[in-house]
This record gives structure tokens, C-alpha cells and sequence, in this order.
């Protein structure tokens, strides 16, 4: 797992969001790339996170690498980042961990249909929303503060907005969804929690303190699901992202005026 390490003195905290081929600092990240690099995968990783770390749709990962739904995936497996010979391999099962499924299929299932995707036991707390509908979301402010750092489409530290708080203040889930990704295994994210909304739409909250919900879980808009924290940062704060098909999307768009 990636490890986060800490800056001090006069040594500015790189930004967060930073990947691709041309970043100075791709190699925080691991060593792969869009080129057609090879990602090896480490404890805590999942296909949502691995797509969100290179800017990816998952469903377009996982079709390269023909991984099924539910898109388990195990440590040390090569994830291929463009078509190639060796991206033949399925998945392999999961070692000392469920998965949520009614029925057994060795047919192949388009990544439109996936509905389960954790390499943890899930958990249930809300409704499942109905992935294939992508109807339009309801957006909420994910917490409550000044925004400090807006989304620009050209700076690689900035794939989202960054909102000043509290220490232990609520993080809520700003749509519906389910948690696809809890951990702290992206570098310079610190505590990071992915829901996907739907097919289309996912949603990131950084630099937390806690974290209140796990892989698997189903949330609704409004629940809280961390508090407010520094990891990954300076000062206490709330690096918030919305990706559409992978791609990070300005979030002031979405969310309501204030």
C-alpha cells in the first residue's frame, strides 16, 4: 500500500490529483501510466481506486483487463492500462473475503451491468440505487466551510475544490450511492472515501480524520460517512471531486449555489 510521507520545514505538500504521463510527480502514484504500463496491485487497492489514481473509467479498465462484475481484483495482479496480448488473464477469486452475489455466471457481464465492486465484506445501511438508470443527482455540499481551492482544468494539483473546516466536523455524502473505495492508499489524498452515484458518476472526499464507512456500505445523500481531518494536508480541510466516466468534472457546477 502507498504510504504517505511528511513534509516539513518550508517544504511545500504536493497537491493532490496529480497523474498521467507528464506529471512531475506520477511517481507517487506507482509506475504505470495510460501508455501501456503495467499496475501491480497492492493490499487495500481497488478497481475504482486504481481508475480513479490514472483518470480512468472503471468500466473501460476493466473491459481491457476482461474483469468481472463484481470487478474483484487481488494483490499482485497486473492491471494493464491499454489492450494488449497479455491482458488476457480473468480475475482470480478473492482470498478470505465475500462477495455479495446471488447467483454464479461464467458468462461474460457488459461493465454497464456491474452492481458490486469491494474487495471487502459489504455492508448494508441504505437502499442500493439503481446504477443503470443515471438518472440526474440531487448534488449536497459535502460539508460545511469557505471553498479554498477552486477546480481548473489545466492544473494537475487541482481536480476539484478544497474546503476549509474544523477538525471533527461532518463529512457528508453529497448523493446517494455506494462506497467503492475507504482507505488511505493514494498518496496525498490521506484518508479517502469513492461512492459511485451510477454508471457515470462518482464523487471523492479527502484529508480526513475518520472514516465512517466501509467498502460495500450503501449511503444516502446527507449521511455522514467521515469527519474532517489534515491527513494528507496542512490545515483541516475537505478535498472534494466529482469524476464523470473517470474524468474529474469542476464540482461547482453541480453543487447547489450557496
Amino acid at each position: 500500500m502507498l504510504t504517505l510521507t511528511a513534509c516539513g520545514g518550508s517544504r511545500a505538500v504536493v497537491p493532490v490529483g496529480s497523474y498521467g504521463d507528464n506529471s512531475k510527480t506520477a511517481s507517487n502514484f506507482g509506475s504505470a501510466s495510460r501508455s501501456g504500463s503495467v499496475y501491480k496491485v497492492k493490499k487495500g487497492d481497488t478497481l475504482y481506486s486504481i481508475s480513479f489514481r490514472y483518470g480512468m473509467d472503471y468500466k473501460e479498465l476493466a473491459e481491457i483487463n476482461h474483469i468481472r462484475s463484481p470487478y474483484n481484483i487481488y494483490v499482485d495482479q497486473k492491471i494493464y492500462f491499454k489492450q494488449t496480448k497479455q491482458a488476457t488473464h480473468y480475475n482470480k477469486p478473492v482470498v478470505k473475503q465475500k462477495v455479495e452475489t446471488k447467483t454464479k455466471s461464467t458468462k461474460w457481464q457488459p461493465a454497464s451491468q456491474a452492481k458490486q465492486s469491494t474487495t471487502s465484506t459489504p455492508s448494508h445501511s441504505a437502499t442500493p440505487t439503481n446504477s443503470s438508470a443515471n438518472q440526474n443527482l440531487n448534488w449536497r455540499w459535502p460539508t460545511v466551510g469557505k471553498v479554498i481551492s477552486t477546480y481548473s482544468i489545466s492544473s494537475a494539483g487541482r481536480k476539484g475544490i478544497d474546503i476549509a473546516g474544523k477538525s471533527g466536523q461532518a463529512v457528508i455524502a453529497s448523493a446517494s450511492g455506494k462506497v467503492v473505495y475507504s482507505g488511505n492508499g493514494l498518496a496525498r489524498y490521506g484518508n479517502l472515501l469513492i461512492i459511485k452515484h451510477n454508471d457515470v458518476y462518482l464523487s471523492a472526499y479527502a484529508h480526513n480524520k475518520t472514516l465512517l464507512v466501509k467498502e460495500g456500505q450503501y449511503v444516502t445523500a446527507g449521511q455522514n460517512i467521515a469527519t474532517l481531518g489534515r491527513s494528507g494536508a496542512q490545515q483541516e480541510q475537505l478535498h472534494f471531486e466529482i469524476r464523470r466516466n473517470g474524468k474529474p468534472v469542476d464540482p461547482l457546477r453541480f453543487l447547489p449555489k450557496q
